[in-house]
């Protein structure tokens, strides 16, 4: 998922015993806990795309709604594009634990906030505040992740967050599916599992102790103090950004158009909808295993997952029913799953272990701000070729173009990618 952050070799190896308790009852409920709200913006971003169509049936008088329906998914996406690299720095002047409970609170007052608006400018409105709590609660998540465990306990938690969070979109999928065949607004009221969350959030989670020992306290102003004498590798990370920020495009695309494309060829139950997004999503989380099992470094591998979401997408440019466009779906998902980790672990690869917090906020920057443009991109290639289908296979197109820029590319390097692959996030 965006919001983990890949570890250090250091971090990895790292034998300091972790400060919580990594085993019994209260071990359990508190990886349990940090693993739920971590889930909860992916929550944010899958739950109300099954049921997107009927809003804009019921929102049809409003100028602009075709726009605009398709923010109220995205636009958080917008406010963690806008706040990612500054979660850091909040975080730490806030608190961890307090900050994660505020911000899983509101979470829930501005989630379900569209059960009782009736202003479709009111309901995006709501929908970037609760992109403001997701961004908190992801970033306490994590944070906290690295606060209460060391060495291979941190590593194999943010595995698992990661997982999870996947994992996660399927089922989201499913219940929003569901729950919208009562109604569009319905599904809205999921937000309100944040309010169960928040009290054991209280009670469950140990403050993090501050780290005061003298001799941390000049370790840390000795790496200050270098990473200040060295230039942050802006030009090294503006290429993977810039490649981050169409790939989001490429990642986001099934998960916001899959309830529209198949309206466009008669499926209006959202059940069927969410199902058939829930299958693509499930692909999803099938290529992030594939990478991760692969332990192959994840730039000579770009051109070819990005090939496959190409391929995906001319299944789906192609295809004449519902069935062939969950297949084509699935072939792109595929490639997404693959896609998604080896920008993440190419971004890692890039940065040192001081620049690696700056780096990440940058790249999940990218990541999130192309996920907000994809729809607005994505009709207005509808508006230029007459179909969504066709936009989506004009989308292919340039993920094909990419894919052979990159191997191109490489060919004239000519040597293979010295590096090492970082550590896996899943």
């Amino acid at each position: 998922m965006p919001g983990s952050v890949s570890p250090s070799p250091a971090t990895v190896g790292d034998a300091a015993p972790s400060p919580v308790a990594v085993s019994g009852p209260a071990h359990v409920l508190r990886v349990t806990l940090l693993m739920a709200g971590s889930c909860l913006p992916i929550l944010g971003a899958v739950l109300i795309a099954p049921v997107l169509p009927k809003m804009q049936d019921h929102f049809e008088s409003v100028p602009g709604a075709k726009a605009l329906v398709p923010l109220a998914l995205t636009v958080p996406a917008l406010s963690l594009a806008l706040l990612a690299p500054f979660a850091g720095v909040i975080v730490d002047r806030l608190g961890r634990k307090r900050l994660l409970i505020v911000a899983t609170v509101l979470y829930a007052l501005f989630g379900t906030a569209p059960l009782w608006l009736d202003s479709l400018g009111a309901i995006i409105a709501s929908r970037a505040l609760v992109g403001v709590t997701e961004a908190a609660i992801m970033t306490c998540c994590t944070t906290l992740i690295g606060d209460y465990y060391s060495g291979h306990q941190r590593v194999k938690y943010l595995a698992l967050q990661t997982m999870c969070a996947s994992a996660s979109a399927t089922a989201f999928f499913v219940v929003g599916g569901a729950l919208g065949a009562a109604g569009w607004r319905l599904p809205f009221w999921v937000y309100a599992v944040s309010l169960v969350l928040a009290p054991l959030m209280a009670t469950a989670l140990p403050s993090p102790a501050a780290r005061a020992a003298a001799s941390s306290a000049r370790a840390e102003t000795e790496t200050a103090e270098a990473a200040a004498r060295r230039p942050f590798p802006w030009r090294q990370l503006a290429g993977i950004c810039a490649l981050t920020f169409f790939g989001a495009m490429v990642f986001y695309t099934v998960p916001v158009e899959m309830a529209y494309l198949l309206d466009d060829i008669g499926v209006e139950n959202t059940g069927v909808i969410g199902m058939a997004t829930a299958i693509a999503s499930a692909a999803t989380v099938a290529g992030a295993v594939t990478f991760a099992r692969l332990k192959r470094s994840p730039d000579p591998m770009m051109p070819a997952v990005l090939a496959l979401c190409a391929v995906g997408f001319a299944v789906v440019f192609l295809a004449g029913n519902a069935p062939l466009v969950v297949v084509g779906a699935v072939i792109n998902c595929l490639g997404t799953g693959m896609l998604l980790p080896a920008l993440l672990t190419s971004a890692m690869s890039r940065l040192a272990f001081e620049d690696r917090g700056r780096g990440t906020g940058l790249w999940m920057a990218a990541f999130f701000g192309g996920e907000f443009v994809c729809p607005l991109v994505l009709l207005a290639l509808e508006s230029a070729v007459g179909s969504l289908a066709g936009a989506v296979g004009v989308l292919g197109l340039a993920a094909a173009v990419v894919a052979a820029g990159l191997s191109g590319a490489r060919r004239r390097a000519g040597a293979a990618d010295p590096r090492p692959l970082p550590e896996q996030l899943a």
